[in-house]
């Protein structure tokens, strides 16, 4: 059954819709950053490139890095990017857009998030690397696809010992992808696990003028564990990644520079420096 023009749209041109891409542009290994200036900081590394497509802010950049062709791709801030992203990146490879169907054989991508984050315990230093072995989405994304809940367990001990309205949606758990985490796992990356909500400031109880509605979330955050296990930061993007990436096929694992402590009040002061070195390390890691 053909997928309806309202469902999936495809641009004049035969591109995808938010993101301007085409299929043949796609590379089967992805790295997503959240900021579209932050595109060029990783092709600039690209031995060639060959396709540059933006759109909103969704920037696309392919080529090649030591003989592996590698596409990078900002996604914006937060999970409601994500599941544009996500949606549009696997229709690329897995719908016929001739034939607007799903295609018999289905391709896996390898999905790499090199992005920034804070961290809530105060043993982990600013100016390191954390590998989310987790993602615990605070925010609703899961919750709108038919799924199997991720891990159930580590979610209800997630809402047992970590206070919210009830007008708030229910925290699901999704783990990265192992195979696709160990490329990573070098003496540089700590693991942690990684909370995802949905803004930068309230929702992880940041006080400007507003004042949060969950005042001691970081420090519940923070006291947080289950079977030894401790929660170790926070950004907006993770818990996505990996949902879609696990509903969809694909292997995930979210890579974080970390440039605020918010236990001890730090931030790096140098976080485009930091941010570079994780670029370089992943790509080395992806052609390792």
């Amino acid at each position: 059954m053909p997928i309806a023009n309202s469902e999936l749209i495809i641009n004049p041109d035969g591109s995808i819709y938010h993101l301007n891409l085409k299929p043949h542009q796609l590379a089967d290994t992805v790295i997503t950053v959240g900021d579209p200036e932050r595109v060029s900081e990783v092709s600039k590394y690209f031995d060639v490139i060959e396709v540059k497509v933006g759109k909103r802010e969704f920037h696309t950049h392919t080529g090649v890095y030591k003989n592996r062709r590698i596409s990078v791709i900002s996604t914006g801030i937060g999970t409601d990017n994500i599941d544009i992203v996500f949606n549009e990146l696997d229709a690329l490879v897995n719908v016929n857009f001739q034939t607007r169907e799903v295609k018999n054989e289905l391709k896996s991508l390898d999905i790499i998030r090199i992005g920034t984050s804070g961290a809530v315990q105060s043993d982990i230093p600013i100016d390191s690397f954390l590998l989310s072995q987790r993602g615990i989405g605070f925010d609703s994304l899961m919750h709108w696809y038919d799924n199997d809940g991720g891990d159930l367990a580590f979610a209800k001990a997630v809402s047992q010992q970590i206070s919210r309205s009830n007008l708030h949606s229910a925290p699901y758990v999704v783990s990265c992808d192992k195979q696709l985490a160990k490329k990573f796992q070098t003496v540089e990356m700590q693991n942690g696990n990684t909370i995802t909500n949905v803004g930068f400031y309230g929702p992880q109880s940041r006080k400007i003028r507003l004042e949060p509605a969950e005042k001691n979330l970081n420090e519940q955050i923070a006291d947080f564990t289950f079977e030894d296990i401790k929660i170790t930061n926070l950004e907006m993007e993770t818990a996505g990644i990996y949902a879609m990436s696990s509903l969809l096929g694909h292997r995930a694992v979210s890579l974080n520079a970390i440039l605020a402590n918010r236990a001890t009040g730090e931030f790096s002061s140098q976080p485009n420096e930091l941010v570079d070195k994780l670029i370089l390390f992943t790509l080395d890691c992806i052609v390792a």
